[in-house]
């Protein structure tokens, strides 16, 4: 070219004339090129003398990758995103509730008992294996139909590529790759899912960093647990007017301890076991569009809520038939619940929580969501509770009911309900996410790993904080 085109009027002229110079699919080709490069320079040329134009994924850009504004409003909208999953989830997890947890359930029994089952067929089926994944469904479903079409419509907006550019730097120092910004939001909704997002990294030795890191991510199978010993032991200790922003905060706290875990335990690892330079990226920040929803609401429905809640659902089922033959097979006259949860009861004082705790995380591997049930059941059990099913998971109306319960028979303290929410955070993912992380790595060396490190952790911090409280006397 003899002189540069700079105005989209004689880019146009400029694709005429070439028009002629090359052939038909030569010139189709160039024209093609010369037509966006026509609209790019509409976009952002400007002549000298007119005002500039304006652009407004530029305009949102500047705001949104802002060094001042991108953090706080990447924060405050994953706030609103777990606002709206948590809030939102309320209503239709209850009418799931009532649906399988009261009539389904109260017309299996009738069901069995008509057709005079015995007992014990009675009591696995319905009270072991059928309570446990109708209790994953209610709590599961609903959060997962909630954050994974936000998620996604966020997605398809092109505001996470924003996220993992507003976070490249700080997993950067960490030895990370920018994008595990992205798998770890993702994790909020599931880690299972969580640790298949991680595809999008494509160093081995970032992708398994992401992986190993990603159940830092409370998943909204531990929401629940976070916000109800926030509300019983944190709440308590303001004023009932500000009760509820207490426990928020302390919820909020723990969240963010989780992504404090993220970054520090990434770091550990690139300077030990998965030593490394942080590989550089280009990462193209698409222009913003309005989403797909007839797309959007397949791909977060059945590509991630439904496949994710069937492999909970499959690992809930067996957990339920344990739960409940551990509270019904005695020896000597005590059940095998009871026993074990006396075999823990020294480990879990010396960790600042209990033998109920430790034995409702082990039957509970299969799904997060019944370890409230599991220790409310056991502890009734344990504590020789009039009415109390053996081996029959249980879950109150109230927070007010749930603390009579765990604090007056089950002797909880406000260092126990803080631990809890430590160990809840920090303790090995479940069994479907341990699935997930085995058929994503196929390797058993890091599946371990990833399963036992994070537990590790938890205990040492739990204990920590409990003998370090001994030591001040303030328990």
């Amino acid at each position: 070219m003899s002189e540069q085109a700079t105005t989209p009027e004689e880019l146009l002229s400029r694709a005429d004339a070439l028009r002629g110079e090359l052939g038909d699919s030569h010139s189709r080709f160039i024209e093609d090129i010369y037509q966006q490069a026509a609209e790019v320079a509409d976009k952002v040329v400007s002549q000298t003398g007119q005002a500039g134009r304006f652009n407004l994924d530029r305009a949102l850009d500047r705001v949104l990758t802002s060094p001042v504004w991108g953090l706080p409003i990447m924060v405050l909208m994953l706030g609103v995103v777990l606002w709206l999953t948590i809030s939102g989830a309320n209503i239709p997890s209850g009418w799931l509730a009532t649906l399988l947890l009261d009539w389904v359930y109260n017309w299996l029994h009738t069901a069995f008992q008509a057709i005079a089952a015995p007992w014990w067929i009675e009591g696995f089926l319905v009270d072991g294996v059928y309570l446990a994944v109708a209790w994953v469904t209610s709590v599961m479903l609903p959060p997962m139909a909630i954050f994974f079409p936000l998620f996604t419509l966020l997605e398809d907006f092109g505001y996470l590529p924003r996220v993992a550019f507003n976070l490249d730097r700080a997993f950067a120092k960490a030895g990370a790759h920018g994008k595990q910004a992205l798998t770890m939001t993702m994790g909020f909704g599931c880690n299972a899912a969580g640790v298949i997002a991680t595809r999008i990294i494509d160093s081995p030795r970032e992708r398994l960093l992401a992986i190993i890191t990603n159940n830092f991510s409370l998943c909204n199978g531990r929401w629940p647990t976070q916000i109800l010993i926030a509300t019983i032991f944190i709440g308590a200790l303001v004023p009932p007017v500000w009760s509820a922003t207490a426990s928020m905060l302390a919820v909020l706290g723990v969240a963010v301890l989780g992504v404090g875990l993220t970054f520090g335990v990434s770091w550990g690892l690139t300077k030990t076991v998965l030593k490394g330079e942080a590989s550089t990226f280009s990462l193209e920040l698409p222009p913003y569009r309005p989403p797909q929803i007839l797309r959007t609401l397949y791909t977060s429905v059945i590509d991630r809520t439904l496949i994710v809640l069937w492999r909970a659902v499959t690992m809930a089922a067996p957990a339920g038939a344990v739960i409940w033959l551990l509270g019904n097979i005695d020896i000597s006259g005590v059940s095998i619940a009871e026993h074990l949860v006396t075999f823990l009861d020294p480990i879990g004082w010396f960790v600042g929580l209990n033998g109920v705790i430790l034995l409702a995380y082990v039957v509970a591997i299969p799904a997060n969501e019944i370890v409230i049930p599991t220790i409310l059941m056991l502890t009734l059990m344990v504590g020789r509770a009039a009415g109390a099913d053996a081996g029959v998971m249980i879950e109150f109306d109230t927070a007010r009911e749930t603390a009579s319960v765990l604090v007056g028979l089950g002797g909880w303290t406000l260092l126990t309900g803080i631990n809890l929410m430590l160990f809840s955070l920090m303790h090995n993912p479940c069994s479907t996410t341990i699935m997930t992380i085995y058929q994503e790595t196929k390797s058993l060396k890091w599946t371990t790993v990833a399963t036992l490190l994070p537990v590790v952790m938890g205990l040492i911090t739990t204990g920590a904080i409990t003998w370090i409280a001994r030591a001040l006397h303030l328990v």
